[in-house]
Formats: C-alpha cells, sequence, structure tokens
C-alpha cells in the first residue's frame, strides 16, 4: 500500500501536471497519437471490410492476412521504423505501428458482422427492390453494427495501452512519465504514470460503450 499512497501523492502534487514534462502535457500526446492512429486505423479497415463483407469476396484473405500481422510486436515494428529515415518524422512512426496494431480487429469485425447479417433478410430486401446500395446502409450495415462497434473497442483500448511505446524511442505520451520514472528509480513515478494510462483507456472505453448504446441503429427501431 505504500508504493499506492506514494503514487496518490505523486498525482495529488500540482507541479507533476504542469509545465512541457507535466502529467497534462504528457496526456495530451498521448490522446493525439492514439487519437490519429485510431482515425487512420479506421479509414483504411472499415471502408475495406465492409465493402469486402457486402460483396462476400475476398474478405477471407483480407482477414487472415490482416490477422498475420498480429503475430508481430509492435515495438519491434517501430524499431525497425527507427532504422529508417522515418525516424526524423516525429510521431509518424509510432503512429504507423499502432495503425498496424489496430487495423486487425477493425478488420476482421467489421467484416465478420457483415457476413453474420442473415442471408434471408438480405434476399428479402432484394425482394423488396433495394438496390445494392439501400442494401447495404439500410439493411447491412444497421445488422453489422454490433461487431463494427466492438471491433472499434478493441482497437481503441488496445492503442490507447499501447502508445506508451512512444517513449521508448524517445517520444511523448504517458509512457515518458513511467520511463522517466524507471531513470530515476522513482517507483511511484512509474506506478502513478501506469494508472493514468491505465485510466485512459478504461475511459475510452466507457465512452464507446455510452457512444454505442446512444447510436445503436437497433436501439432506434425498439
Amino acid at each position: 500500500m505504500g508504493v499506492v499512497a506514494d503514487a496518490w501523492t505523486w498525482l495529488t502534487t500540482g507541479s507533476n501536471w504542469s509545465g512541457e514534462s507535466g502529467a497534462w502535457h504528457r496526456l495530451g500526446e498521448h490522446v493525439y497519437v492514439s487519437g490519429i492512429a485510431l482515425a487512420l486505423a479506421c479509414a483504411i479497415a472499415l471502408p475495406v471490410a465492409l465493402w469486402l463483407g457486402h460483396l462476400g469476396k475476398g474478405g477471407a484473405l483480407a482477414v487472415n492476412i490482416s490477422n498475420a500481422g498480429r503475430a508481430i510486436p509492435v515495438f519491434a515494428v517501430l524499431a525497425l521504423f527507427m532504422l529508417t529515415p522515418l525516424r526524423s518524422a516525429g510521431y509518424l512512426p509510432t503512429i504507423i505501428a499502432l495503425v498496424l496494431f489496430a487495423v486487425p480487429p477493425l478488420l476482421t469485425n467489421a467484416y465478420v458482422g457483415m457476413r453474420e447479417v442473415d442471408r434471408a433478410v438480405v434476399e428479402a430486401a432484394r425482394g423488396m427492390g433495394m438496390s445494392g446500395g439501400q442494401l447495404f446502409f439500410r439493411v447491412e450495415l444497421p445488422l453489422a453494427y454490433p461487431l463494427l462497434m466492438t471491433g472499434l473497442r478493441s482497437a481503441a483500448v488496445q492503442v490507447v495501452a499501447t502508445a506508451t511505446i512512444a517513449s521508448m524511442v524517445g517520444q511523448g505520451g504517458l509512457g515518458r512519465i513511467i520511463t522517466a520514472g524507471f531513470n530515476t528509480y522513482n517507483t511511484p513515478q512509474v506506478v502513478a504514470g501506469a494508472l493514468l494510462a491505465a485510466l485512459l483507456a478504461l475511459l475510452v472505453e466507457g465512452a464507446l460503450v455510452a457512444a454505442d448504446r446512444l447510436l445503436s441503429p437497433l436501439r432506434k427501431t425498439v
């Protein structure tokens, strides 16, 4: 309990939250990197997965290739990028590594969600004269929404938790609080940084759960 109490003291000390090395600045860096990485991953994975799921062709291959990327450690990818000219491109290497990490759950869940839509419902919609676009937006996408959101929540939490690796290559984020604590043998600071990263991940998860319940197209039809 002594370490936890000391970590709480660190968190409640105002000087630890101010300045460029303070917790607020590091939190902003962490949210910035995580947000951009997640947005790019969604922009890449979701259109591909939804389109392939709608067509019913090529999706299995795309999912398998995507899932193969999960076997590659994110830090290893980041370390490789730091051996290239990208090392001087600011947060770009970290963002690319996080995008590669976030694509598999987004792609897999969106594709599976589309393919698990009841074929009888799809055929009935076609029989009613719906076009391909109407079928996609009015039938398939709403029914695939739960799995799509599950993939988004999974990817978001993983990205937020993993973004701490940016500190391993001298970049910002909450990981810098942890590494600074290690460098100065300040265990309470290490614990405080880890708690902040965990709390941010939980807040993101909670926000997405709330958004899911609020925006669910299935909820609106009840």
